[in-house]
């Protein structure tokens, strides 16, 4: 291979290595999670799990992020929760939570943020219009499959519910979600259009 096309390989072949800068993102996003922790969340039905804002900035931290670095904050922010800092809703921390009916959810946040940008950068990869509206599709399929499958099984098996109750059980949590992803996708594109060096350069 020659020496041109060499550097011709280098210049399209999508960044595999982290700067300093996509550290710097990554903790900046787990913040963000652990912040919308402090605005009280609505107990819901008889487990008492909150509507919260985490989905939102779960969401929001893989479209933005992508799936790597999006799973990385949301997995950081996971890890400081288990490791005791108060950072869960209502300001809970440690692995006791993964017995509680909220465990399902906590476990698929990190999973939820990879699904969400990996869908994200196959989004801005492949389409300039309604790109809002495909990022909305994104965040509600790793949303319904993820975020709300892990729930019914946290239910089923730290609420001791069979599946139909789960399943009803987890239903009052989809309007809000919706609304979340709404606003999760608006915002991302956005902060796309402002700084499209964010994830466009990592999988042009």
């Amino acid at each position: 291979m020659s020496s041109t096309e060499t550097a011709s390989t280098r210049r399209t072949s999508p960044r595999t290595r982290w700067t300093s800068t996509d550290i710097g993102l990554i903790a900046v996003f787990a913040a963000l999670v652990a912040a919308s922790t402090l605005i009280p969340g609505i107990p819901v039905g008889a487990l008492g799990v909150p509507i919260t804002l985490q989905t939102l900035t779960v969401i929001l931290t893989g479209l933005v992020l992508g799936g790597g670095r999006g799973f990385a904050a949301v997995g950081l922010y996971t890890l400081l929760g288990f490791a005791g800092l108060p950072i869960f809703s209502g300001g809970r921390s440690g692995l006791g939570i993964l017995a509680t009916p909220s465990a399902g959810y906590i476990i698929a946040f990190p999973l939820a943020a990879a699904a969400t940008g990996w869908l994200a950068a196959i989004v801005i990869r492949k389409t300039v219009k309604y790109r809002t509206v495909f990022l909305f599709a994104a965040a509600m399929a790793s949303t319904i499959v993820l975020i709300h499958g892990l729930g019914v099984l946290g239910f089923m098996v730290n609420g001791k519910f069979d599946f139909a109750k789960a399943f009803l059980a987890d239903l009052p949590y989809y309007p809000g979600d919706i609304i979340k992803n709404v606003l999760a996708a608006i915002i991302a594109v956005s902060l796309h259009k402002a700084f499209p060096d964010i994830l466009v350069r990592r999988v042009k």
